[in-house]
C-alpha cells in the first residue's frame, strides 16, 4: 500500500465510520493531500483489509521518508492527529448530533459520542488493547487490575526538543476547553481531532469529553470552563448529582483537593465519571448510622478497605446538605490516638474523595475520608502506599483507585515475567538490579504455594499483585478496619452536628 493506498483506504474508513458525509469526500481528501505535500491524487490498488493502525503507519512512514515530519513517537502522534483532523466534523456537528441523540436517550447520546472519539483516533484503541487488565479476589470482592501500557513514553528527541522551548501558557493545562482543536506542540498532545461537549453544572458552563486512556468503559471526564483549582466543598457535592441527572447511567467522582491524596491536575476544576460498576460500588453497607436532623437519608459504613460513608436518598438537596455538614466536621477534625490531625503548622490535612451515582429513584454519594499528613518514617504520606509495597506501586492514590481499580507502572508488565521466570527455575532475584526490590514479597509467595510451575505462576503472580493491591487501599484508609478503627470512626461520626 503506498500513499495514494493509504490517503484511498483512510477515506473509505472515514465515510464508513461516519466521520464525514459521502459529499464531503473530495474536500477530505485534498486536505489530506495538502497536509502530506502532494500536488494530487493518483489511482491505487487497495484491499480494503487494512485497519486504522496499518493505513496510519503507511501515511506517517511516508511524512517521515518525505522529510515532513521528524521519525519519533512524539512527531508522528503530532502529525496522525493533524491527519485523522481531516476527516473530522466541525464542533458544532458534533454538538447538534449529541443533542439530537440525547432527545431518545442520554444512553444514546454518549453511545454517539464514545464511538465518534474512538474512530476519530482520539481515543487510539489500538493501545488501549495493549494495556494487561485483569480481575483479582480480594476480602472485598473482585477489584481491577490494570498494567498502562498505552501511554507513550517521551523520546529522547522530544525531550531535547522541549527543553528548548520557551514555557507557554496556551492551553492553560490540559484539560482546558482550548485543547479543542489545538494542534499541539512537543511538550503538550495534539488535539485536532478532540471535540467536546458543552452542559451546564451549577449554572455555569462546562464541558463533557472522553480520556484518551480510557482506564475503564466511558472513561469520562467533565472539566469547568474556567482554569481554576480543585476544591471540594458544598458546590462540588451538587455538581456532581447535576452530572449524574443529565447522565444517570455514569458514576461521577472526583479526585481530593490536597496533594498526595489528590488528583495529577489539581489546577482544573474537575470530575472523571463513567458507565462502569467498580467494586466500591458493589460493596455493602455493613454498618448503618444515622446522623441528628437527618432521619430522611440513609447513611452507613461501607465494607470497604478504605474509610467509606455512603449516603443515600431520592432527594439529592438531604444528600448534599449533610455531606457539607460531614466534610465541614471532617475538615476540622482531629484525634491523636488515632493519628488524625486536622492541620499541622497550618498546612490542612482532611478532605474527602466523593463519588455520585444514581441507583433506581435513589441517589447515592459516597464519601472516602482522606488525610495527607506525612511523617519521618512515611514522608510520601501515612495514609498512602507504604514502601514494603512500593514494589508494586508507590504513586498516589486518586479517585479510580480508591473505588477498586488499580493502574499499575508498565514496568510491572516485563518485570512480572521475569520474575516469574526466576521463581519456577529456583534462581536468585536478588543479583538482578530490576527484581532484587520483589525479594521478600516472593519469597512470601513461594511459602505460601506448594506447587509453582510455568503453567500457572503468571495466575499466581497476578492474584498475589491483587491482593497487594488490596492491602495498599487499607493502608491508605484513614480509620483501621479493626474494632479500635471502628469505634474512632464512630466517635467522629457523633461529632457531625
Amino acid at each position: 500500500m503506498n500513499v495514494y493506498g493509504a490517503i484511498k483506504e483512510l477515506l473509505n474508513y472515514g465515510e464508513n465510520r461516519r466521520l464525514f458525509a459521502p459529499e464531503d469526500r473530495i474536500y477530505c481528501q485534498n486536505l489530506l493531500l495538502d497536509i502530506m505535500k502532494l500536488d494530487g491524487m493518483e489511482e491505487a490498488e487497495t484491499d480494503g483489509k487494512h485497519d486504522l493502525q496499518s493505513i496510519l503507519k503507511t501515511l506517517l512512514d511516508y511524512a517521515c521518508q518525505q522529510g515532513i515530519i521528524e521519525d519519533s513517537i512524539t512527531y508522528r502522534d503530532l502529525f496522525d492527529t493533524k491527519i485523522m483532523n481531516c476527516l473530522m466534523p466541525r464542533p458544532g456537528e458534533v454538538i447538534s448530533n449529541f443533542k439530537k441523540y440525547y432527545k431518545e436517550s442520554p444512553e444514546r447520546a454518549t453511545d454517539y459520542y464514545y464511538d465518534l472519539s474512538r474512530a476519530s483516533d482520539y481515543i487510539r484503541t489500538y493501545r488501549i488493547k495493549n494495556d494487561m487488565k485483569w480481575l483479582a479476589d480480594t476480602p472485598y470482592g473482585k477489584m481491577d487490575i490494570t498494567i498502562n501500557l498505552s501511554k507513550p513514553e517521551k523520546d529522547p528527541k522530544a525531550i531535547a526538543a522541549a527543553a528548548k522551548m520557551k514555557s507557554a501558557s496556551y492551553p492553560k493545562c490540559m484539560l482546558c476547553k482550548e485543547n479543542e482543536g489545538y494542534a499541539g506542540r512537543i511538550n503538550h498532545p495534539a488535539r485536532e481531532n478532540h471535540r467536546i461537549i458543552p452542559i451546564t453544572v451549577d449554572g455555569k458552563a462546562w464541558f463533557l469529553q472522553y480520556s484518551p486512556y480510557v482506564y475503564y468503559n466511558e472513561h469520562c471526564i467533565v472539566f469547568s470552563g474556567e482554569h481554576h483549582p480543585m476544591k471540594i466543598d458544598r458546590s462540588a457535592f451538587k455538581k456532581l448529582f447535576d452530572i449524574v441527572k443529565f447522565l444517570p447511567h455514569y458514576f461521577v467522582g472526583s479526585n481530593a483537593d490536597l496533594p498526595i491524596v489528590g488528583g495529577s491536575i489539581l489546577s482544573h476544576e474537575h470530575f472523571q465519571g463513567g458507565h462502569y460498576e467498580f467494586a466500591m460500588a458493589k460493596a455493602p453497607v455493613e454498618e448503618n448510622v444515622t446522623f441528628e436532623g437527618f432521619g430522611d437519608v440513609k447513611a452507613g459504613i461501607v465494607k470497604w478497605p478504605m474509610t467509606v460513608i455512603r449516603l443515600a436518598s431520592e432527594n439529592t438537596d438531604r444528600i448534599v446538605d449533610l455531606a457539607d455538614k460531614i466534610l465541614t466536621a471532617w475538615r476540622g477534625y482531629t484525634d491523636e490516638e488515632a493519628f488524625i490531625f486536622a492541620e499541622t503548622d497550618g498546612t490542612p490535612h482532611n478532605t474527602i474523595t466523593p463519588i455520585a451515582r444514581k441507583r433506581g429513584d435513589e441517589f447515592q454519594l459516597d464519601l472516602v475520608l482522606r488525610n495527607n499528613i506525612t511523617t519521618e518514617e512515611y514522608p510520601d504520606g501515612v495514609y498512602h502506599p507504604h514502601p514494603e509495597y512500593h514494589h508494586i506501586k508507590k504513586e498516589n492514590i486518586g479517585l479510580i483507585e480508591v473505588m477498586g481499580l488499580a493502574v499499575l507502572p508498565a514496568r510491572l508488565k516485563k518485570e512480572m515475567e521475569d520474575l516469574g521466570n526466576a521463581i519456577v527455575k529456583g534462581e536468585d532475584i536478588r543479583n538482578s538490579e530490576e527484581l532484587k526490590k520483589h525479594y521478600d514479597w516472593a519469597e512470601e509467595i513461594k511459602k505460601k504455594y506448594s506447587d509453582i510451575n510455568k503453567y500457572n505462576v503468571e495466575d499466581i503472580l497476578k492474584s498475589e499483585i491483587g491482593i497487594v493491591y488490596s492491602a495498599i487501599l487499607e493502608q491508605c484508609g484513614v480509620y483501621k478496619r479493626t474494632e479500635e478503627g471502628r469505634k474512632q470512626l464512630l466517635k467522629f461520626i457523633s461529632t457531625v452536628k
